[in-house]
């Protein structure tokens, strides 16, 4: 069965953006890029929420992102390469191929989708996310903490259940990011 991996960025109090909804203290350098690009690159399927959704779409609807570098280029081609399964109310339709639009999250159907899938799946956006957290769909927490403290904001991981997390790695980025891998134990 494939894994449901969570990842996302937070910072060091744990704010996937600040209180205004801005998550501008993220920008990747060429050693961040280059290591979440081969995070992500093994992934068959992301599962997103509306916001986090319309933020990634750049990546295909914007050719000239993917044009600054050729690890920016590497990065769409692995975004674009992979499925996604967008969660919302209020999206009439997206933006990107590869792409299926869903108005609720059913984690049946996740669960469904771990089982038949042949390479893990990513999950992002916080509200999201938190909903598989509850469902008991998470099996990996991987988060990407950047040295700054917003006082505020969206949490990145839900505060109302206990879960219990295994260390499986970690790594310091130059640029003060640090990764941190945990297994979700059940």
């Amino acid at each position: 069965m494939a894994k449901l991996i969570y990842l996302t960025n937070v910072s060091l109090d744990g704010y996937i953006e600040d209180e205004h909804g801005r998550f501008d203290w993220t920008p990747p350098d060429d050693e961040y890029l280059a290591f979440i690009t081969d995070l992500v690159r093994p992934m068959g399927t992301y599962l997103y929420g509306r916001r986090l959704y319309e933020s990634m779409a750049l990546w295909e609807t914007e050719p000239a992102l993917a044009a600054q570098s050729k690890l920016t280029a590497d990065f769409a081609d692995v975004w674009q390469a992979a499925d996604k399964v967008v969660y919302s109310t209020t999206l009439d339709a997206t933006s990107t191929a590869r792409t299926r639009l869903e108005t609720s999250f059913d984690p049946a159907a996740v669960r469904d989708m771990k089982a038949s899938a042949t390479s893990d799946l990513t999950i992002g956006g916080a509200h999201l996310a938190a909903q598989a957290f509850r469902a008991g769909l998470v099996d990996e927490c991987h988060l990407l903490i950047h040295p700054i403290l917003t006082g505020g904001g969206k949490p990145g991981l839900p505060s109302d259940k206990r879960f219990v997390l295994e260390l499986l790695g970690n790594r310091r980025l130059s640029n003060g990011v640090v990764y941190v891998h945990y297994g979700i134990r059940t």
